[in-house]
């Protein structure tokens, strides 16, 4: 990535908003700068006439790594506005993206780790791309989830293997993923982003007004919005309980340190 590419990148073409998280270097963790610009786009991409589907991605070799290590701690790096301390976000929803009305499909091409793999949970369907790996590493790093995870994760592939991934800190596998629900495909990863965008193409077939209609249906019956306001309340007090200076050091030295180990 050059010092001019915006972080998060647009493409719209066929009816299709393409969302790529892209600091490639960084394993496109979620920087301030990401945390602010991605609703900003994903916002614009829903809001277009051109646009039917939207598809949310990572520049290549990951998907998204999580909470910016380097910034956590900081003035940057804090947790707020944006939904990721679990209060609502600025559309007044829970979660990391504001409201859409247009379906959004992750295609996941990497590592979706933690924040990301919030990301990941929170799109309406899952593509996989072979090198794809899943991981909630919360009690590794130290914070609560924010965005939904202990929500969601058990809705995609029930609540006793959820716990096992966030006790253990594990990674699950592709494979895996397909096998337990928590992805609808497995492609080679080449096929990853084509593959997708027929799916999006045969939504786009349909209905407008039925597909968003039935998506906002889905969106209300499986809420469960007093799930979602136990882990913001969590989120928010173990955040002022843990998050002094001395701390949040020792727990970026120890994630890092268990990454290399990876």
């Amino acid at each position: 990535m050059s010092d001019s590419e915006p972080v998060v990148l647009l493409d719209v073409s066929d009816r299709i908003a393409t969302i790529t998280l892209n600091r490639p270097e960084a394993r496109n963790a979620l920087s301030g700068e990401v945390r602010r610009l991605l609703p900003q786009v994903m916002r614009e991409a829903d809001g277009r006439d051109d646009v039917d589907v939207l598809i949310l991605t990572g520049a290549d070799p990951g998907f998204c790594a999580g909470l910016d290590l380097k910034e956590l701690g900081s003035a940057s790096g804090s947790l707020g506005g944006d939904g990721a301390d679990g209060s609502t976000n600025s559309d007044g929803v829970r979660g990391p993206f504001p409201k859409l009305s247009k379906p959004l499909i992750g295609a996941v091409n990497g590592v979706a780790i933690t924040g990301g793999f919030e990301l990941a949970l929170n799109c309406d369907f899952l593509v996989a791309s072979e090198h794809a790996k899943f991981g909630d590493t919360h009690t590794r790093v130290g914070v609560m989830p924010g965005w939904g995870l202990t929500v969601l994760l058990p809705q995609a592939i029930g609540v006793r293997r959820a716990r096992e991934m966030s006790f253990t800190g594990n990674f699950m596998l592709a494979a895996e993923a397909l096998a337990f629900g928590l992805v609808n495909h497995v492609v080679p990863h080449a096929e990853l982003i084509p593959f997708t965008r027929k799916l999006a193409t045969d939504i786009i077939g349909n209905d407008q007004q039925g597909v968003r209609q039935i998506r906002a249906t889905y969106g209300a019956i499986h809420a469960e919005e007093p799930g979602w306001k136990i882990e913001a309340d969590d989120s928010r007090a173990w955040q002022q309980a843990m998050f002094d200076p001395s701390k949040v050091a020792e727990r970026r030295a120890a994630i890092q340190a268990r990454g290399r180990q990876q």
